[in-house]
């Protein structure tokens, strides 16, 4: 917490240096890291390797490979008092493979006398390969999932001590202590180095509790390896598999004794930064002895420095104090926006058998569908826990047609990203012999689609006060994908169907088949075949194939036009829903386009400024369109109604159409030399 009415800092590392005899780094993720390679920060995490992508051949340079290292130097080694330092370190980390191809390398927690002096080359975690010549020195922890018996690796699941080479000190099966490094679930790990014992320890589990008992016990003496400052960090590569490779709530401490053992008593949270001078001019606990008159003065003014110190600290936390109760109110609502936009990234999904879901289906049976797509079938299945899933199955001949494998889209984008109480979340998954499988949260209520347009099943019925707060919470799932998300997320299939309810009829957004990542900063994006539903398409994406984040605009203000209406975007005799309520508008009968199920039951000014929000999401014209945000302000009466034109706008294109033509999207009177083109969108017909 930064508070900037007073230097906290210099606080916090005053009372640090009076109370830990130790070195201690903290790891924090975008402020004191420096990444090499692949790295880059997601989140309060750090993600070692990109997403999800498989080598197309073994000689392929795609192999992502990255490495995070703390900033500064740390101090390992004091040549005049001749003393070694000793270590721990805790952090949590995730391997999330590719089920579409073989597993990635995996993680090396890494100390080194050189951050640079390794290339960025395939493999080995990013460690140097065997026949690697270097005058530097590294430590490493392996934690690694690949095997290469030219390596003597014991298998693809083990933790290793590695010593200036990638061919293990010692290792260990990590099998048959019940971890899966690749499973996806977040493991702990504890590593300790004493050197009055010149003993190393490693301790990994599930939990945040420590294990009992170390899975690996290393006698070796490190003081040999260390120079005076080494870097610390991390080091993943995918090899020529493909895995995300994710650290976080890492930290590392170095002590000199005598000291108590640290991993006992820190406690939790981070650790700040101690200099090396001020760790190296302690005060020695002996004293020697010295004439009564100059001891009695020293001690009086040690009790003398001993108040003032106290009074110093009495009255800077009262500062601290008013400081933070001004800040209190912005303080927590921040808090409550995080909370209520991501959910713990803990939340890993976990690989399921195929056993385990053909168990909680009853072998995909017919009875247990509860929905059909081109790609895939959902079923409504149960966990041994109790718990109730969709399990989406994919067909892998792909019947749909599609360029791309809907499973493999959906699955990096969803374990990679996506963390939010408006998104469908990911439970598991599984990839088993012909078997692709996600397994996500099963939602009561079913999809929007069902209850909006009668489904025969259905008996619910979608009041005022809940299609307002179906529309604003697909808003904030949209503003979360384009706007918040570590990297913007183009959904690109946003229509009814794929916004499903849970039982208090809160809007959730899935299906990612079709999703599109980008990195914010990208400014060119490349064309696709137009992929979505007609109805939802946006007018220059069926044009130019371009997706961007208004053309989600389109399909989400086509969504709010079949909330407010209650009408499909396409009727069975072929109206299209923009057409019918622009002419609606031009006609000055706006308000007559509300759904009759409703029965008048509605707030006539929410109603309209609905429509309206509605009709700017569809214009033809994408400058034109507000972003989702803007539209929710609106919505909510926060902002201006959206200035409409008095006839519904035109759409047109140059005549002549080659790789260079661009859109001319007006509104208005059709310009002069412009012919114009009905949208098959389908059977759009702006005039």
């Amino acid at each position: 917490m930064k508070l900037s009415c007073f230097p906290v800092w210099f606080l916090v590392f005053f009372l640090f240096h009076f109370t830990f005899p130790s070195h201690s780094v903290p790891l924090l993720p975008g402020t004191n890291v420096t990444l090499y390679g692949d790295a880059y920060i997601r989140g309060s995490s750090i993600s070692l390797t990109h997403e999800f992508s498989c080598p197309s051949s073994p000689s392929s340079s795609s192999s992502s490979m990255g490495r995070a290292l703390y900033v500064y130097p740390v101090r390992f080694l004091d040549p005049k008092a001749n003393t070694t330092a000793s270590f721990t370190c805790r952090f949590s980390f995730s391997i999330i493979p590719n089920p579409m191809c073989s597993s990635g390398d995996g993680i090396a927690f890494l100390i080194t006398s050189s951050a640079d002096s390794f290339s960025l080359h395939n493999g080995y975690m990013g460690l140097p390969e065997p026949n690697f010549k270097t005058q530097e020195s590294f430590i490493a922890v392996e934690f690694d999932t690949n095997y290469d018996p030219s390596l003597g690796d014991i298998n693809g699941n083990h933790i290793g001590v590695d010593v200036n080479t990638v061919l293990s000190f010692a290792s260990v099966d990590v099998v048959s202590k019940g971890i899966d490094l690749k499973s996806g679930r977040q493991i702990t790990v504890w590593i300790e180095y004493k050197d009055a014992v010149k003993l190393v320890k490693v301790w990994v589990g599930y939990t945040l509790v420590k294990p009992r008992d170390p899975v690996l016990v290393v006698q070796i003496d490190l003081s040999k390896e260390f120079y005076e400052y080494m870097h610390v960090g991390f080091s993943a590569s995918s090899g020529q598999g493909s895995a995300m490779h994710i650290i976080e709530n890492w930290r590392f401490r170095t002590w000199s004794y005598p000291a108590v053992n640290p991993v006992d008593t820190v406690e939790e949270g981070y650790c700040f930064l101690c200099s090396p001078e001020d760790s190296s001019n302690k005060t020695s606990p002996v004293d020697h002895p010295r004439k009564k008159g100059p001891r009695v003065h020293k001690m009086a003014l040690g009790l003398g420095g001993l108040a003032i110190l106290i009074v110093s600290v009495v009255s800077i936390v009262g500062i601290i104090s008013v400081c933070v109760i001004r800040k209190k109110r912005v303080i927590i609502r921040k808090r409550k926006e995080r909370e209520a936009c991501r959910v713990q990234t803990s939340r890993v999904p976990t690989r399921l058998s195929l056993t385990e879901i053909r168990a909680a289906t009853m072998g995909f049976s017919r009875n247990k569908i509860v929905g059909e797509g081109a790609s895939a079938t959902v079923y409504k299945g149960s966990l041994p826990s109790g718990v109730a899933v969709a399990v989406k199955r994919f067909d892998r001949t792909n019947r749909a047609g599609l360029s791309r494998n809907p499973f493999t889209t959906e699955f990096a984008t969803m374990a990679g990203y996506l963390r939010h109480k408006n998104l469908v979340q990911l439970q598991g998954w599984c990839c088993e012999g012909s078997e692709l499988v996600l397994v996500y949260e099963y939602l009561p209520n079913g999809s929007l689609d069902k209850l909006l347009h009668n489904d025969s099943t259905s008996t619910v019925y979608l009041s005022w006060g809940v299609r307002m707060n179906i529309v604003l919470g697909v808003a904030s799932a949209l503003t979360y994908l384009h706007e918040e998300c570590e990297r913007q997320i183009i959904h690109r299939d946003v229509k009814s169907c794929n916004i499903m309810l849970d039982d208090e009829f809160n809007a959730k957004l899935g299906d990612f088949g079709l999703a599109e990542v980008y990195d914010h900063r990208s400014v060119s994006r490349e064309a696709t075949i137009p992929a979505g539903t007609m109805g939802y398409l946006a007018p220059e994406y069926v044009y130019c194939g371009v997706p961007t984040e208004k053309t989600d605009v389109y399909s989400f203000g086509v969504v709010v036009l079949e909330v407010a209406t209650g009408r499909r975007p396409v009727d069975d005799d072929g109206t299209v829903l923009v057409d019918w309520v622009w002419d609606l508008w031009v006609s000055g009968k706006l308000i007559e386009a509300a759904d009759c199920m409703l029965a008048g039951r509605y707030n006539v000014s929410e109603m309209e400024r609905m429509l309206m929000v509605g009709l700017s999401c569809v214009h033809p014209n994408h400058e034109k369109r507000p972003t989702v945000k803007q539209a929710v302000r609106i919505i909510k009466g926060e902002a201006p109604l959206p200035l409409l034109p008095v006839r519904k706008p035109t759409v047109s294109i140059r005549s002549v159409m080659n790789a260079d033509s661009e859109e001319m999207l007006n509104s208005g009177d059709q310009s002069p030399g412009c012919d114009e083109v009905s949208w098959l969108t389908p059977k759009s017909h702006f005039s």
